[in-house]
């Protein structure tokens, strides 16, 4: 019940507004490429039997779209539209669970009501920036995340990473290169999929895009054209995953 009250109030907030409307000059994106596509078989199995698509964002300040002009400018309310608009038959939700401020250890612990109680079938985990700023270690860092997603693993979830932006303050932080790489570990160690916002805006910069571009006067949060950037380019990788064939995507068919 918990989980189609909350579908019904996402979708009729964002009823008669389509990606398109989101689509500003000024949010122009750079091209990329290479991304890889992530492995969601429960994501996608529901899908291929028509059920509502339920997807928790996890995370911090940057998760909730601190510096946005509004929480319609946040990534997840940016990746809720590109997916509907872009999967085929697919009704998406994306709830929005980031609280600024926090990391893997507040996000960790609030699992059970803010993400498992909702029954999703993905959440994309967004961690580290505050850790990195706090000289958190990353050793500790790197168990909290393991905890976490084997708690999600558990449950049936499909989960993506995503790790830290380039942007000043993050760059400035001692740790910030071993929380990444802790971060990778992870992903590589659980067997789940691993999305860098950091690997994303090298390209752009490569492309000719320097990260100021994306990153808020703050100099830590994205901007309106960052966070419209990030769900279009996150967007397109999942809903190629969610185009894939049910035997492609590690369940048999039905």
């Amino acid at each position: 019940m918990i989980h189609k009250l909350t579908l019904a109030a996402v979708v009729l907030l964002t009823a008669g507004q389509s990606f398109a409307d989101m689509c500003y000059a000024e949010e122009s994106c750079p091209a990329t490429h290479d991304l890889t596509v992530p492995h969601l078989p429960h994501t996608r199995l529901a899908l291929a039997t028509n059920q509502p698509i339920l997807v928790v964002a996890l995370g911090s300040s940057s998760t909730r779209g601190w510096m946005a002009t509004d929480v319609g400018h946040s990534y997840p309310a940016v990746l809720q539209r590109f997916l509907n608009d872009n999967v085929p038959h697919a009704s998406v939700a994306v709830i929005n669970r980031g609280i600024g401020g926090q990391d893997a250890p507040e996000e960790l612990a609030r699992i059970d009501a803010d993400v498992l109680a909702i029954r999703p079938q993905l959440v994309i985990w967004q961690a580290g920036a505050n850790g990195a700023i706090r000289d958190a270690p990353p050793t500790t860092f790197k168990k909290l995340m393991q905890q976490g997603i084997t708690k999600l693993k558990a449950a049936g979830v499909d989960v993506i990473l995503m790790d830290n932006q380039r942007s000043p303050r993050i760059l400035a932080a001692p740790d910030h290169v071993q929380v990444e790489t802790a971060m990778r570990e992870v992903a590589a160690s659980t067997g789940v999929n691993m999305f860098s916002r950091g690997a994303l805006m090298d390209q752009w910069a490569a492309a000719g895009a320097p990260n100021e571009d994306f990153v808020a006067p703050d100099g830590l949060h994205m901007n309106n054209r960052g966070y419209y950037c990030l769900a279009t380019a996150l967007g397109e990788v999942v809903a190629t995953a969610l185009k894939q064939p049910l035997a492609a995507q590690g369940l048999p068919m039905k």
